[in-house]
C-alpha cells in the first residue's frame, strides 16, 4: 500500500513513522523546503500531560500520558525524564495553589526541595509543585532525528511541494496544520526566545506561574533554554512583538535575574492550528484522512494521533466520519 503524508511537522513525521513501521510505503510532501520553519519547530517539546491539565481538557492528559515513552521507543535518547517544576513569587501564592487544585500527578515542595533539585533557584521560591512522571525533549533534534529514521526505513521526502491532490496513493493523510482547507480552525500565536547564558542551569523545564505572563524555561544544550510561549488568538506570523519581549524578558529575569545579562539568539513564533474546544481530531473523508488541531500540544499529542491515523489507513469504512477518541471522551465526561 501507497500513502502520501502532506505535511512534516510533528503530526506529519510521526503518522508516517507509524506507517512506515506497519510495511507501508510512505511518501511525504511538504511545502516547506525543509523541516525548519512550522509551528512544530518553535514548540517547547515539553511531554507534559499533567501540569498541561491545568488549562486543557482531561483527553490531552489521556492522550498524552503514554507520549514520552513512544518518544523514547523510537528515538533512544532524546527524552529527558526529570520532570517538571512549577513555582511561583510568594506573592503569587494563590497561583500555585489554583494550579495545584486543577492538576494531578504532582506533589508539593518547599524551598529546600527547590534548592535540591535546581540549585540555581536556591532561595528565590519558598513553594513549588514537582510533576515528577513528566519529560521533555528538543524538538528540532527530535524532528531531524525521526526524519533520518524515517529515510533508513525508505519513507520518501519532497520538500518545496505544493497542496494541490495527488494520485497513484491509496490514501493520503493531511497533516498541514493551519495550511489546511478547514474553516473550523483557527491560529493561536505562540513566541518564544532562546536565551543563552552559562550563568544558570536547569536540569528540567520549569514553569513560573503569574497572573498576566506565566512562563516555562525549558534547558537546551550548550547553557540555551527556550523561554515561551505566549498564547495570542491571532494567525500572524510576523515577528515577536515588542510587548511580548518585554514580558518573556521579565518573566525569565523574575525566574533568575542572571537572565537579564543573557544572549538573545533567536526569536520565534509558530501559529498553532486548534478547534473551538481546543482538542485535535482524525478524520476521514473518503480516501483523505486529515490529522489536526494539535493546539499548543503537538509533541505531546501527536503520537496517540498517529496511531489512530495508522489504524483508519487499514480501515474499510473510507465514507463515513469516523468518531474519535477525544469525542468519546467528550461525551462521557
Amino acid at each position: 500500500m501507497r500513502v502520501l503524508v502532506k505535511g512534516a511537522g510533528v503530526a506529519g513525521l510521526t503518522v508516517a513513522f507509524e506507517l512506515a513501521a506497519r510495511g507501508v510505503t510512505v511518501t511525504v510532501a511538504e511545502m516547506r523546503h525543509g523541516l525548519g520553519g512550522n509551528a512544530s519547530w518553535f514548540a517547547g517539546g515539553m511531554l507534559a500531560p499533567w501540569c498541561e491539565r491545568e488549562s486543557a481538557e482531561q483527553p490531552v492528559l489521556d492522550l498524552g500520558r503514554d507520549a514520552a515513552d513512544w518518544w523514547d521507543a523510537v528515538l533512544s535518547g532524546q527524552v529527558t525524564r526529570a520532570g517538571t517544576l512549577v513555582v511561583a513569587a510568594p506573592r503569587d501564592a494563590g497561583e500555585l495553589d489554583r494550579f495545584a487544585s486543577r492538576t494531578s500527578g504532582h506533589r508539593r515542595v518547599d524551598e529546600n526541595e527547590i534548592a535540591l533539585l535546581e540549585p540555581d533557584l536556591a532561595g528565590r521560591f519558598r513553594r513549588g509543585l514537582l510533576f515528577p512522571d513528566e519529560a521533555h525533549l528538543d524538538p528540532r533534534q527530535a524532528m531531524a532525528a525521526l526524519h533520518d529514521k524515517l529515510a533508513t526505513m525508505g519513507v520518501k521526502f519532497h520538500f518545496g511541494c505544493d497542496a494541490r491532490p495527488v494520485s497513484g496513493f491509496a490514501r493520503q493523510i493531511d497533516c498541514m496544520g493551519m495550511a489546511a482547507a478547514d474553516d473550523r480552525l483557527r491560529g493561536v500565536r505562540g513566541e518564544m526566545l532562546i536565551l543563552r547564558t552559562p550563568d544558570v542551569s536547569l536540569s528540567r523545564p520549569v514553569r513560573l506561574l503569574h497572573p498576566r505572563f506565566p512562563l516555562y524555561a525549558v534547558p537546551r544544550t550548550d547553557h540555551r533554554f527556550m523561554i515561551g510561549a505566549t498564547m495570542i488568538e491571532s494567525q500572524s506570523a510576523g515577528p515577536v512583538t515588542a510587548r511580548s519581549m518585554m514580558e518573556l524578558l521579565g518573566a525569565a529575569h523574575a525566574l533568575h535575574p542572571a537572565f537579564g545579562e543573557a544572549e538573545i539568539v533567536e526569536t520565534g513564533v509558530g501559529v498553532r492550528p486548534a478547534f473551538p474546544d481546543n482538542l485535535p481530531r482524525v478524520e476521514t473523508d473518503g480516501e483523505i484522512i486529515a490529522i489536526n488541531g494539535l493546539y499548543r500540544h503537538g509533541f505531546l499529542l501527536a503520537p496517540a494521533m498517529a496511531r489512530q491515523a495508522a489504524g483508519l489507513v487499514f480501515s474499510q469504512d473510507r465514507t463515513t466520519e469516523l468518531a474519535h477518541e477525544t469525542d468519546g471522551q467528550r461525551r462521557s465526561a
